[in-house]
């Protein structure tokens, strides 16, 4: 099977439905951005924003003693040991490389069903961290919602995991480019990741570090949004 990298043979049906609904859950997720409706799943992408620090710890050899998700849509991951250098900027970055991948994953059936089976076992095994009462609910609701969604792909109807993975994968990609606009760019936080990040190399203005990792944001969701393509149109 060749690779269409240059997508000479887009656009067939398939990649106007994909474009159609990246722009639509873009347009939808923007009008609700601020209604009550959205809550489940921001407190979902600041999940996903935990777990990126938490994967993170791990890669770099640290132990993660604890990670907590809060109504007000923040959270916090405790941990021991690992490159911090690697950790602060792996939430934000993390959250927007996530989304970006599950929007390239959301290009075949398999390949969404095994993410959205991954992103379940994320879930679930992070309840294994020392989880407060409303991370608990937030993974089993989201665990107990994306499984029955892939049940009813491929037992029903096709091909709704692919939708599914593509609304995760638009929604945590535009929470972290939101996220570190609101909190990086408009203003600084003390203790947020670019203030820590600030501490640990003074050199690394927040502001300055908040625009640089909004532009890697954006280029992933757009990097994600080019391989579903190219998956697309090479099958």
């Amino acid at each position: 099977m060749a690779v269409n990298w240059t997508l000479s043979m887009c656009c067939g049906t398939e990649e106007i439905i994909f474009l159609v609904l990246f722009g639509s859950y873009f347009v939808i997720n923007l009008l609700l951005w601020k209604t009550f409706i959205l809550k489940p799943m921001k407190l979902m992408a600041v999940f996903v924003h935990e777990m990126g620090h938490a994967t993170m710890c791990w890669l770099t050899g640290g132990k993660v003693n604890e990670i907590n998700v809060e109504t007000n849509e923040g959270g916090v991951t405790k941990y021991q040991g690992g490159n911090r250098c690697c950790i602060i900027p792996a939430g934000y970055l993390g959250g927007a490389f996530v989304g970006g991948l599950l929007v390239t994953l959301s290009g075949n059936r398999i390949a969404a069903t095994i993410s959205a089976s991954i992103f379940v076992c994320a879930m679930l095994g992070s309840l294994c961290f020392k989880p407060n009462f409303w991370l608990v609910v937030l993974n089993l609701f989201f665990s107990a919602v994306t499984i029955g969604f892939i049940l009813v792909d491929w037992l029903v109807y096709d091909p709704l995991v692919q939708f599914v993975t593509l609304y995760y994968g638009v929604f945590i990609g535009s929470f972290s480019v939101y996220d570190i606009y609101d909190d990086l760019i408009t203003r600084t936080v003390e203790g947020s990741d670019a203030h820590a990040c600030h501490q640990l190399i003074p050199c690394c203005l927040p502001r300055c570090v908040g625009v640089q990792w909004a532009i890697v944001a954006i280029a992933f969701q757009g990097l994600g949004m080019y391989l579903a393509l190219v998956w697309f149109t090479s099958t």
